[in-house]
């Protein structure tokens, strides 16, 4: 195979073309989709027809798989692909993770060792609306002015989970979680590019009252979610976009519920953010 990669936009994103991911792919075609991976934070693959075998086996490539918090959303004989569906069984107990982050956020940074990527597969899609945004953190560190860069160096944010950013856990799966600090301003331990670390999950900032860290929170947030930093995917059945979650911020966005949306996701261990 011989991948082609197609830029999306300057601060995010790229589509990766050429590429059959129900196939075992050689050496020189995964480098190439990793030095991709890596220089554009979110890589997008079209009309992939793959099942959960060659999902994790793609996965594999890039780390282990995670079993995620949420296990009554995981897919039973394959608890590392969690499920995002707005479905229900015969019973009418939802499949999947129905709301699954409309707000911006890294995938579980509210563990000490945040996953490194997710990788998510369209199965079913709604016709329209249900986009996904991914916001590039590089290219908004790098954008910053001058003095909010100075008031974010050396800061960590207090990472968790509440019932507003995680309604479906139940309070035996709450108990297994305490704060994590992680540095607001994380180096990419590849590129050792600089980016933001933030979103929905920092509920705090390490050392501020309650009232400054949110004040700083959401004028961070405000400033690295602008346009010029967003890419906007709008999902076609078979698509299977794979992103960093050490620079990229992403968010679902809402759909009319009359539509299925069912989605499989995987994630990678990733290491303690520095």
């Amino acid at each position: 195979m011989t991948p082609a990669v197609q830029q999306m936009t300057p601060a995010v994103g790229a589509e990766i073309s050429g590429v059959d991911l129900a196939q075992v792919l050689d050496d020189a075609t995964f480098a190439t989709i990793h030095q991709a991976f890596l220089d554009h934070a979110v890589l997008v693959f079209r009309d992939q027809a793959i099942d959960v075998a060659q999902h994790l086996a793609f996965t594999r490539r890039f780390g282990e798989p995670e079993v995620h918090i949420l296990g009554q959303f995981n897919l039973a004989e394959n608890p590392q692909i969690l499920m995002l569906s707005n479905g229900r069984d015969e019973d009418g107990k939802p499949l999947g993770l129905e709301d699954a982050g409309r707000y911006w956020h890294t995938d579980v940074s509210f563990k000490e060792a945040p996953s490194k990527a997710s990788f998510l597969f369209a199965i079913d899609v709604p016709p329209e609306r249900g986009d996904t945004l991914f916001a590039g953190m590089a290219a908004a560190y790098e954008a910053l002015p001058a003095e909010l860069k100075t008031r974010v160096q050396g800061r960590n944010g207090v990472h968790g989970l509440n019932k507003i950013t995680a309604p479906q856990m139940t309070d035996a799966q709450f108990a297994t979680l305490k704060p994590e600090l992680h540095p607001l301003v994380r180096t990419h331990p590849q590129t050792g590019r600089k980016a933001i670390y933030a979103g929905a999950f920092a509920l705090g900032v390490d050392g501020l009252a309650e009232s400054e860290a949110r004040a700083l929170l959401d004028e961070l947030a405000e400033f690295c979610t602008q346009t010029r930093f967003v890419y906007r995917h709008r999902w076609c059945k078979g698509d299977f976009v794979v992103w960093d979650n050490r620079c990229v911020l992403h968010r679902a966005t809402d759909f009319d519920a009359r539509h299925r949306r069912h989605m499989h996701r995987t994630t990678v261990a990733g290491d303690r953010p520095v």
